[in-house]
């Protein structure tokens, strides 16, 4: 009888254990109940930031106004801020807003990651996609479309492209058309996508491939001449603006993307959690429009497509850098 009693007991006690550790592991029931922070690794005022900062407002009307702070951390063209929301405590309150770079392009591009994108985060939602504008300064080149920009450079000593850092999009977008024009082009790198501007305004580079959002107003106020968009249909910010493979150059595609990631062991509920709240955010009617206007499309992912268009981007990305050579330490 005793023997029976301290078994039954034992039972019930690994019962409790594995019960407290199933609890253990699962959301909150009023998740979030505390500010949640959304890793940028971008300055303020670039892409990824607008698109943070919109959805931050959003998520936190969602949560009762509990408070969603974006907490920009520059530097490495995002490696930084990869790096801690990396090694973030796996609570759902510490989130990265990831993009293509980071998530798909670095595996290829760099000796030795701080991180593992693949192990290290759990794919929350694809917010937007991002298309890139070929930006020249008119008043140091006299281009209107791509055939006259090549025609151009190829009477120079050499085609200089601003890239917004080493290791981006625009780096290896860059690159990208070089190669779809027949020229080599020599990239200089900038810390953000502004300062790239700033060196394309003093006549340093000769182009650029900006992000359709910071692109228009200087397009629209006529500082720069926007030769050629990158995706496979014109973008809305700038629909008088024709594709670069609509101007013959079929094999120049490429755009970009941001989207929510979180710490990989952060529990499967509040990952379910998140995915839901941030499709129903960015999917939002006002929230739609403002992501519109300044340049993106709003797609509003689930995981598992998430997940598949950051394997597909890895493979995609990793051929463009494979062709250039290029390895960061």
């Amino acid at each position: 009888m005793k023997k029976t009693f301290a078994r039954r007991s034992m039972i019930a006690a690994i019962g409790l254990a594995a019960l407290g550790a199933s609890l253990g592991a699962s959301a909150e029931p009023n998740y979030p109940t505390r500010p949640v922070r959304i890793i940028v690794g971008f300055p303020a005022g670039t892409g990824p930031d607008i698109v943070a900062r919109l959805l931050a407002q959003k998520l936190s009307e969602g949560w009762n106004n509990m408070g969603v702070i974006v907490d920009n951390k520059p530097g490495a063209g995002g490696l930084i801020a990869a790096s801690e929301a990396a090694r973030a405590t796996p609570d759902g309150y510490t989130l990265m807003l990831g993009e293509t770079g980071q998530l798909s392009i670095a595996p290829s591009s760099y000796n030795k990651l701080p991180y593992d994108p693949a192990k290290d985060f759990a794919p929350i939602s694809q917010v937007v996609s991002a298309d890139f504008v070929l930006l020249v300064n008119p008043q140091k080149v006299p281009a209107k479309n791509v055939k006259e920009f090549v025609s151009w450079t190829q009477q120079q000593k050499g085609l200089f492209m601003a890239t917004f850092g080493a290791g981006t999009p625009g780096h290896f977008g860059a690159f990208m058309f070089g190669d779809a024009v027949k020229l080599k082009p020599e990239a200089v790198h900038y810390k953000s996508t502004a300062d790239a501007l700033g060196g394309l305004f003093s006549g340093d580079v000769q182009g650029v491939f900006a992000s359709v959002g910071l692109a228009a107003p200087n397009v629209k106020a006529g500082k720069l001449v926007a030769l050629g968009s990158t995706g496979a249909t014109r973008t809305g910010a700038l629909p008088d603006v024709p594709t670069i493979k609509e101007q013959g150059y079929n094999n120049l595609e490429f755009s970009s993307w941001f989207g929510i990631v979180a710490p990989s062991k952060v529990p499967a509920d509040i990952q379910a959690k998140l995915s839901a709240d941030v499709q129903k955010a960015v999917k939002a009617s006002d929230t739609k429009t403002k992501l519109e206007e300044s340049g993106f499309r709003v797609t509003g992912t689930n995981r598992d497509e998430f997940a598949r268009i950051i394997a597909a981007d890895t493979v995609t990305w990793g051929k463009a850098v494979a062709a250039t050579g290029f390895k960061a330490d």
